[in-house]
């Protein structure tokens, strides 16, 4: 029994009906969701009185200002649940990470900083000395060693040799 296929007239029978039970189970929640919506405003948002006295109308911009604030507080201490969620979801992170033994570094931003500045930086004001690091190096000479002229294998230095006699019998003409 397992082994027959659908044909495709019963497929399409049967998606034909599926689609119409998601359609009407879509418009079932469109009319939930538009009740939900009439409830809500009804519930939060007031229908507006027109009022005549100056009185009234002070009192309804007290009231609209409190409900402000209170919209206003209740955003924030969401926004800062969010934010320390956040973050504690990336401490646990690390901490997977960690205990797995894989441990990605960071991408470090650069700094362009000097000697002086980052001691001074680490140290606060108690860095008084400049720090010349290039001051405290070494002079080195070079030494500069005569190899024999008559050298077969160095063609340049034969070349470099005869170009100084010539540059000497050339000063000496003049």
């Amino acid at each position: 029994m397992s082994d027959k296929k659908m044909t495709t007239s019963r497929r399409n029978y049967l998606k034909s009906l599926m689609l119409q039970i998601a359609a009407g189970l879509l418009e079932v929640e469109a009319v939930e969701a538009e009740a939900e919506k009439a409830r809500y405003m009804e519930e939060n948002c007031p229908a507006p009185q027109f009022l005549v006295c100056m009185a009234e109308l002070t009192d309804l911009c007290k009231k609209l200002h409190q409900n402000i604030e209170r919209i206003d507080e209740e955003r924030y201490d969401m926004s800062t649940k969010v934010t320390k969620s956040e973050k504690e979801v990336e401490d646990l992170k690390m901490k997977v990470i960690e205990l797995n033994g894989k441990f990605r570094k960071p991408v470090l931003k650069k700094v362009r900083m000097s000697a002086d500045a980052m001691l001074q930086a680490l140290l606060g004001s108690k860095h008084k000395v400049s720090m010349d690091l290039r001051s405290n190096l070494k002079q080195v000479k070079k030494e500069v060693k005569e190899e024999d002229k008559d050298a077969v294998g160095d063609w340049r230095k034969n070349i470099e040799d005869k170009s100084d006699r010539k540059k000497m019998f050339e000063t000496n003409k003049e």
